[in-house]
């Protein structure tokens, strides 16, 4: 990666290896913000172009994820797209997921009462789909801990067996390559890994789940038509013939600093180049931790969020050394993205020694 880029996009004030919580807006996000809220004030307001700006960055997650723009739509939040999903499930269903998944990726499933919801631990997930199972919810890269689901695995099972998969990119996109065409659905919120402002968020669906008429479009306001300024009062005449129609009406400010985030992430070489130099600093702090004294152990992989369970009391140690990350589950989280250095492990593993 380009160090004179990083360089110029990233000035943290504390050593900062929290992008599992949120990622930091590089500068020229900042600076594009700025501009806009800016003009916004003076009266400088060009709706077409916030709109645009919206269409750009959905193309480019397109890109990131591995799939086509015509199978993504623009939203606000996983639990809206996750709450689209279980609202278009038949009554009856089961939905299969891994104990302990990011909430928003589960809990719209529990607020129906004629679906059900199925856990079990995540390395027992293939094993456990059956011919009852209708969809398959899940995250590739754990929030608590860290852990990469066995994708190929869950696919086969579930594809075996006649269930969907629901797949949840927050915690992987940006680092983890995501080839969003072998899901059923995708959802993923923008602002950790892949650096956007927080309210811009993605849902991907398959060709086929469009065909099928298996996701209604229960959002579709105004901006879900196929020709949304020619068509804006009383039903909609025609719904966007793609995954448009499955779009929310988007707060504009979160996709006008989205546009140059995501073409910083496809400039520094996409989720391989910046997947390889995120995981190189997990395994040295991973490695780190292990010889601490203590006896601590992290959970084991090959993710660039780092768990150590027992150790999550050192986070306020941490902050008040002017190191930035977070406790989940009981698990001190270390989680290293494009702007970290060695220097920052060594820090972090010296503060935890001493």
């Amino acid at each position: 990666m380009d160090q004179r880029v990083l360089a110029a996009e990233f000035q943290p004030e504390v050593t900062y290896c929290n992008t599992a919580s949120q990622g930091l807006l590089p500068t020229r996000t900042a600076a594009a913000l700025t501009t806009a809220t800016s003009d916004m004030a003076a009266g400088r307001i060009d709706h077409a172009a916030y709109y645009a700006a919206a269409d750009a960055a959905r193309a480019a997650f397109a890109r990131i994820a591995g799939t086509t723009p015509d199978r993504v739509a623009a939203g606000s939040a996983v639990s809206t797209h996750t709450g689209l999903v279980a609202a278009s499930l038949p009554s009856g269903a089961e939905v299969l997921a891994p104990e302990g998944d990011f909430s928003s990726v589960v809990n719209p499933f529990t607020v129906r009462d004629d679906v059900t919801l199925r856990t079990v631990p995540l390395a027992e997930l293939p094993e456990a789909v059956a011919d009852s199972t209708a969809l398959v919810a899940l995250s590739a890269v754990q929030s608590a801990d860290g852990r990469v689901a066995d994708l190929p695995a869950v696919r086969a099972a579930a594809r075996a067996h006649g269930a969907r998969v629901l797949l949840d990119a927050t915690q992987a996109a940006g680092w983890f390559p995501v080839e969003a065409d072998d899901y059923d659905y995708v959802v993923c919120n923008a602002y950790k890994w892949l650096l956007c402002p927080r309210g811009a968020s993605f849902l991907v669906v398959s060709a086929q789940a469009q065909q099928e008429g298996a996701l209604l479009p229960l959002h579709a306001g105004w901006v879900a038509g196929a020709s949304p300024w020619d068509d804006c009062y009383g039903p909609i005449a025609r719904l966007a013939p793609d995954a448009r129609a499955y779009t929310e009406s988007i707060a504009f400010l979160p996709y006008l600093g989205a546009v140059p985030s995501l073409a910083l992430v496809e400039e520094l070489g996409g989720p391989e180049v910046i997947g390889a130099h995120d995981r190189a600093l997990a395994a040295r702090f991973r490695a780190g931790v292990a010889e601490l004294p203590g006896g601590y152990e992290p959970v084991p992989g090959d993710s660039a969020i780092v768990a150590v369970p027992g150790l999550g009391h050192a986070v306020e140690k941490l902050a008040a050394a002017g190191v930035a990350l977070a406790a989940r589950d009981g698990n001190l989280r270390a989680s290293f993205h494009l702007h970290n250095t060695e220097a920052d492990v060594e820090r972090l593993l010296d503060l935890l020694a001493g």
